[in-house]
């Protein structure tokens, strides 16, 4: 079942790489008390997710943050160090967290999986976007396939 605005997150683990190496969180403490604008791409260093999608929320980030966003992230069925060197590449530094969710168990748990086989990708978690404060969903976008309009930094500004 696919989540939906006002639905709680649900309880999985995500690894976000620290300098100590990578670290698992949970959804449950990470998204506690606070707002957070989460992104999801189909993979790291994949054509639009590269130019577009990521791109877009680091030069929005101070725009996203003003208008009431604690933290910004960004998450893929890619594993920790994939989106730690992607995050590095994008010059992601402060503004976009990356949180790997190398299983695609964040992607099942919330309904949005993608079968990118035709691709050689696998399982991988459709592109969306969803503004979640304190746990619960308050706006999610979810993409058509191949699209890239709802989700990103600049369709989020304007819903907040």
């Amino acid at each position: 079942m696919t989540i939906q605005t006002g639905d709680k997150l649900p309880e999985t683990k995500l690894v976000k790489v620290t300098e100590n190496g990578p670290e698992q969180v949970s959804t449950a403490d990470y998204f506690k008390g606070r707002k957070v604008a989460l992104f999801s791409v189909p993979g790291a260093f994949t054509p639009t997710c590269s130019a577009k999608h990521l791109p877009g929320f680091v030069d929005k980030a101070a725009e996203l943050k003003a208008k009431g966003v604690d933290e910004i992230v960004c998450t893929a069925v890619n594993d920790a160090f994939v989106m730690g060197a992607w995050g590095k590449n994008a010059n992601a530094g402060d503004a976009v967290t990356m949180l790997a969710d190398g299983n695609g168990d964040f992607a099942q748990a919330v309904g949005l999986t993608m079968d990118g086989k035709a691709f050689g990708m696998g399982q991988r978690g459709q592109r969306f976007s969803m503004i979640v404060n304190d746990g619960v969903v308050e706006q999610l976008n979810v993409e058509a396939p191949g699209e890239f309009k709802v989700s990103s930094a600049d369709h989020m500004l304007e819903q907040l």
